[in-house]
């Protein structure tokens, strides 16, 4: 099997560099997803010229802005301006879909109400334990991350 991986976005939070946020688009076996999706993912791809219609699924690692903060902001485009219609993945932690949702209100008020006519699914991963991502198989591990990401372990001065 091919596999093809390109570093869409690889700079830090703050775009040092002028670098993008974490964004990292992989094809192969006839899926294509993004490893995270930061807040500048849209504007990435965009410069790059791929069509985020064509992602199949998003995985985010951990639920900090510059790895998950896009997401919102594909969706709003996915649904009023690039016109999606074939499915949509997004698998990440525990609470991905009420994180994601939050930041959407966040950003966009009153976008609970809206509806995406393409099929939306979420699936959050149990770390240590294969999950299945449409026709992925993922295995998430625990790293490093502070200890708000994670309320149910315990933490030593805020990280883990």
């Amino acid at each position: 099997m091919k596999v093809s991986v390109r570093f869409v976005g690889s700079g830090d939070s703050f775009g040092s560099g002028g670098r993008f946020q974490t964004c990292i688009l992989v094809d192969g076996d006839g899926t294509r997803f993004a490893i995270d999706f930061g807040t500048s993912s849209l504007i990435a791809l965009n410069q790059q010229g791929i069509e985020h219609n064509s992602i199949d699924a998003i995985l985010l690692t951990h639920l900090h802005g510059d790895h998950c903060g896009g997401v919102p902001f594909m969706l709003m485009d996915a649904m009023l301006g690039a016109r999606r219609s074939r499915p949509l993945t997004i698998a990440g932690p525990h609470d991905t879909r009420a994180r994601m949702a939050a930041i959407a209100e966040a950003l966009f008020p009153g976008s609970e109400v809206m509806v995406p006519k393409f099929p939306l699914d979420y699936v959050e991963m149990e770390v240590g334990h294969t999950n299945a991502v449409r026709n992925l198989r993922v295995t998430p591990i625990r790293g490093q991350t502070y200890a708000a990401d994670q309320p149910d372990v315990p933490s030593r001065r805020g990280r883990r």
